[in-house]
């Protein structure tokens, strides 16, 4: 399969239109045409059904589309990886969960870049998923991620345990409450496929109550938006002991005790099995696992 015709065929799906396709890759619109009727004639299969609107996947196209996002993600990976063989480059793929990225995880790789200056870090922050994702697909080689499901391909090693604390900026009289007042808050909770979410459910299920029995104003897909919205008064939320520690200390955040109900974070680091991890990267792990990790 000719790569930079499914790279055509992709990028025509994903902006939905040939003339913008076209303009994208340098390319003509009869030439990038051309590129995509070989890829359907080499597949023996109609991929794109083409209208004054835009166009629209077949069947075979959505299968295609699928594989093809994958395919052109490793097959840039591939160049990437061979090319910092040939410099001898030392690149640290790194990809976090948010709980530890958007706070404890820039300390500590200050702190790894005193000691290993030579190798080069690319960090990104996604949710528990998208790291899983992030690692399948290749574009990382080392995750941090929230909860310990991970696909059976995946070794994982946990590095540290955090309390989830209920919060809130609101004048409240009662430190402790109940499961049945609990529900009556108005919570903001991080969105599907968020670790901490799936950390959350699983404790109050034990306690018989599901997400569709609270009262979740809305959601946020980033752990630092909550934490400003419940300053803000905008509600009450679970939030990470480790990133409100001086804010329950000046008094700017108060916990809410729920009776029966506490609920802790853990947190794996997670890297593919099938791939040898190379000694700056095995170097990281062991950091990142020890007590000189620094969270802050």
């Amino acid at each position: 399969m000719n790569i930079q015709h499914l790279k055509s065929f992709y990028t025509t799906v994903k902006l939905n239109s040939i003339s913008k396709a076209a303009k994208e890759l340098h390319l003509t619109q009869p030439g990038l045409s051309m590129q995509i009727q070989s890829l359907e004639k080499q597949l023996d299969s109609s991929l794109l059904i083409r209208s004054n609107k835009g166009v629209k996947l077949t069947e075979a196209g959505a299968i295609v589309f699928d594989y093809a996002d994958s395919i052109l993600s490793m097959h840039s990976n591939i160049e990437r990886d061979l090319k910092n063989v040939q410099t001898q480059t030392k690149e640290l793929l790194l990809s976090s969960c948010k709980a530890v990225g958007e706070y404890a995880l820039p300390c500590s790789i200050y702190i790894y870049k005193q000691k290993y200056s030579d190798v080069n870090i690319d960090f990104n922050i996604n949710n528990s998923v998208g790291v899983i994702k992030n690692l399948l697909d290749r574009t990382v080689n080392i995750g941090i991620i929230h909860g310990n499901t991970p696909p059976k391909n995946i070794n994982t090693e946990k590095i540290a345990s955090d309390r989830l604390v209920l919060v809130t900026s609101l004048p409240f009289l009662q430190k402790s409450i109940n499961i049945e007042e609990f529900k009556k808050l108005p919570l903001i909770f991080r969105e599907e496929g968020s670790g901490t979410r799936e950390t959350i459910n699983n404790h109050l299920k034990l306690k018989g109550v599901t997400l569709n029995d609270l009262n979740i104003i809305y959601h946020f897909n980033s752990m630092e938006a909550i934490k400003t919205s419940v300053i803000s008064g905008k509600g009450i939320s679970f939030i990470p002991e480790l990133t409100i520690k001086r804010e329950l200390k000046e008094g700017t955040l108060k916990e809410i005790t729920v009776e029966g109900l506490e609920v802790y974070n853990e947190f794996y680091v997670a890297y593919r099995a099938d791939n040898p991890l190379s000694t700056y990267e095995k170097q990281f792990v062991d950091f990142i696992k020890s007590s000189k990790r620094g969270f802050c």
